[in-house]
């Protein structure tokens, strides 16, 4: 078996999955037919083999590799996973198979207790989901090609068509209720076409209640644009429908969170990708992202009441700190920021914008914003 690639910006991923499995299911039989411990060689991804790519502007994981080997004791019960889930996926690809299933029932398929003892194979999904990204990572592949996918949790809408060739529809998501178009997991351009649009940018909204409202007040048909939440943390489907409106489309991305550290690390995720997934930031990661707020500057330019900001606790200083060292805060409008929070001692919800007036963000704030290009790197 030749050695398993760790993905990087100049690495072609793998086309044939399934014989990626096989070769890495054959290398262990041959380390056992030799009397071997056997082992199997994965990237290392962590905060320590994270590279930050200055040209295209995205995280990368390095070259660093790891061991994970059967009879040592501290790898023995992620080994069998390993090649549980590898073989499950060899059979989700197989000609009588087929098909795909989600995480959650790949967990649930792979559960079980181990005969002669009281221990579980799995004994939650969190454990399962690091293995399958692990398999991507080792093999060149992509979650897709495993045939996984996750629940569905983005929703988009506004001036684009996109058909679904597998189920023969095709959406027009200006015509949709209040729920929008729900963002499918995997969100490939053999899955999902984005057909036509005429929209003029994409905003991409932390919070549902929020895009409920953009969606309630009209905001994408008034200022011609596409609407996109995510929910909080969105899910990689959403960061791949991000990625390929701005690179198929060429539309700008302005992404609207929280002003605290966990909206903001969400938007450097929508930006150049993370740490965990940093073998797959070509596809979720949007270099061209620019942030339009929340900012906690805005307090003071908006005139939003200052007894609707919260106090910042020991975890936000902390993480704000953090921030602060990391290669892709560095610009000088971002530590302002952060260091501006960290001096006030506070911050806001996007919510606390209806403190103004319940439609403050969809008349005011947003169109002043987006006017006055006022965004941060």
């Amino acid at each position: 078996m030749a050695p398993l690639m760790v993905i990087n910006m100049t690495v072609k991923r793998t086309e044939n999955t399934k014989e990626s499995i096989v070769d890495l299911g054959k290398d262990v039989l041959g380390q056992l037919k030799k009397v071997q411990n056997p082992n199997i060689s994965l990237p290392v991804r962590a905060l320590s083999n994270i590279k930050f790519d200055e040209k295209n502007k995205l995280i990368i994981l390095g070259d660093k590799m790891s061991q994970r080997t059967y009879m040592n004791i501290a790898h023995t019960r992620k080994f069998m996973q390993t090649l549980m889930v590898a073989a499950e996926c060899k059979k989700l690809l197989s000609e009588t198979e087929n098909t795909t299933t989600s995480i959650r029932d790949l967990y649930y398929i792979l559960k079980r207790t181990i005969p002669g003892t009281t221990e579980n194979t799995f004994e939650e999904q969190s454990e399962s989901d690091p293995i399958i990204e692990d398999l991507e990572a080792a093999l060149s592949t992509l979650r897709e090609n495993l045939h996984l996918h996750a629940d569905q949790k983005g929703s988009l809408v506004g001036p684009i068509v996109i058909e679904e060739p597998k189920f023969g529809s095709e959406t027009d998501c200006m015509k949709l209720g209040a729920s929008g178009f729900g963002i499918p997991s995997i969100c490939e351009p053999d899955t999902v076409k984005l057909k036509s649009t005429t929209a003029d940018f994409v905003l991409v909204v932390e919070k549902d209640a929020v895009w409920q409202r953009l969606n309630e007040d009209r905001f994408w048909k008034n200022h011609n644009c596409i609407v996109i939440t995510g929910k909080g943390q969105p899910d990689r489907g959403t960061r791949r429908m991000i990625n390929r409106l701005n690179a198929e489309l060429k539309l700008p991305v302005y992404v609207l969170t929280d002003a605290d550290v966990w909206g903001y690390y969400i938007y450097s995720v929508i930006k150049q990708g993370s740490i965990n997934l940093s073998f797959v930031s070509d596809r979720l990661g949007t270099p061209e992202a620019r942030f339009i707020g929340l900012t906690t500057q805005d307090v003071v330019k908006f005139d939003i009441p200052k007894n609707v900001t919260i106090k910042l606790n020991e975890g936000d200083k902390k993480r704000a700190a953090e921030m602060l060292n990391y290669r892709w805060f560095r610009p000088k409008e971002w530590h302002h920021e952060i260091n501006h929070m960290l001096k006030v001692g506070h911050k806001l919800e996007l919510e606390a914008l209806s403190a103004k007036n319940i439609r403050f963000i969809t008349e005011k704030y947003l169109p002043e914003k987006i006017k006055k290009k006022d965004f941060l790197p």
